[in-house]
């Protein structure tokens, strides 16, 4: 896992003032092998990401940029988990897979020379990065369209713009050969499921159906909306996203009493399945929880797939 640009990879024009405005000129780096500027992630952070993603013996972990393949042999070699590393430099490939073989883990942990912009990366249950913010912006598009919701994406030191992480933290970073501290921040998402439209559902109350309709905008991993019951407007308490698992937490006054409503469910396609709760006063009601999208439209963050990095990141862009 490294920082990681090569020359060869085709950047808009524009991205030069984003380049000089991070301050990463290539002279910076501790290390240089040719035209690709490359900085180990010291061992603690490696350790750190590794940790908050999670890993797993059953996990596909991804290194976009994968340096001297420390991240993918660490999930290989510590966690059980598959997975490969991609690179430009044809150098730190043949390193990457000398290091894995050293750690017995050439048959989980495999390195390539290939452009990180043509790599199928669909197998993976968890991404790892440490590219440049633009870099980030630009993958984007790719990691939401092509991973299945619920991967995990992890990223040192740089985010992904308006897609605000699900956690973030910041540590101490010793041997760290870039920046102007010691200090290393840690990004890390889950790719959302599509939970945008109009969702209709009923549930039995007092032997009649009572119907449920939630309207839901999302941009991301975030919702809002509102929900009618039984054609009465209802207050989302909270509604969450994590993958494709959906949490919906309601309430609304009928009569004396206040009427709570929980739901934890999975997106299926244009369907929900999971199970729900009715609170009335002391009496509870579990059930099952099947509803249907009956209206679709886009989640907001997809009018940002043809932003330019350098319009999003408030920076100029050249021609």
């Amino acid at each position: 896992m490294a920082l990681h640009v090569s020359a060869g990879s085709v950047l808009p024009r524009c991205l030069g003032s984003v380049l000089l405005a991070a301050g990463l000129a290539t002279a910076a780096f501790g290390q240089d092998y040719g035209d690709v500027p490359y900085v180990q992630t010291p061992r603690n952070i490696v350790d750190t990401m590794l940790s908050l993603a999670k890993v797993g013996g059953d996990d596909f972990v991804i290194d976009l940029g994968s340096g001297d393949g420390r991240l993918v042999i660490a999930a290989a070699k510590e966690y059980g988990a598959r997975g490969f590393g991609v690179d430009l430099d044809q150098r730190l490939v043949r390193l990457a897979n000398v290091n894995a073989a050293k750690a017995g883990v050439a048959d989980r942990a495999v390195f390539y020379t290939r452009d990180l912009y043509e790599t199928d990366i669909s197998p993976a249950t968890i991404v790892t990065l440490y590219l440049l913010p633009e870099v980030n912006l630009m993958i984007r598009p790719k990691l939401l369209a092509t991973l299945r919701p619920g991967t995990r994406i992890v990223s040192h030191d740089y985010d992904m713009g308006r897609w605000q992480p699900d956690y973030q933290t910041e540590l101490e970073a010793p041997g760290k050969t870039v920046g102007a501290t010691k200090r290393s921040k840690i990004f890390y998402w889950m790719v959302p499921g599509n939970a945008a439209g109009r969702w209709y559902w009923t549930v039995t109350q007092d032997t009649k159906p009572v119907a449920f309709e939630l309207k839901l905008d999302q941009t991301f991993q975030k919702l809002a909306g509102t929900l009618t019951i039984g054609g009465d407007h209802a207050e989302i308490e909270s509604v969450r996203l994590e993958g494709d698992r959906i949490q919906l937490v309601a309430a609304r006054e009928e009569g004396a009493l206040r009427m709570h409503y929980e739901f934890s469910g999975k997106i299926v396609n244009h369907a929900i399945e999971g199970r729900g709760r009715v609170v009335r006063g002391q009496k509870r009601q579990e059930l099952s929880w099947n509803a249907a999208r009956i209206e679709s439209w886009d989640p907001r963050h997809f009018a940002l797939r043809n932003v330019p990095p350098c319009q999003e990141m408030g920076v100029p862009c050249g021609q």
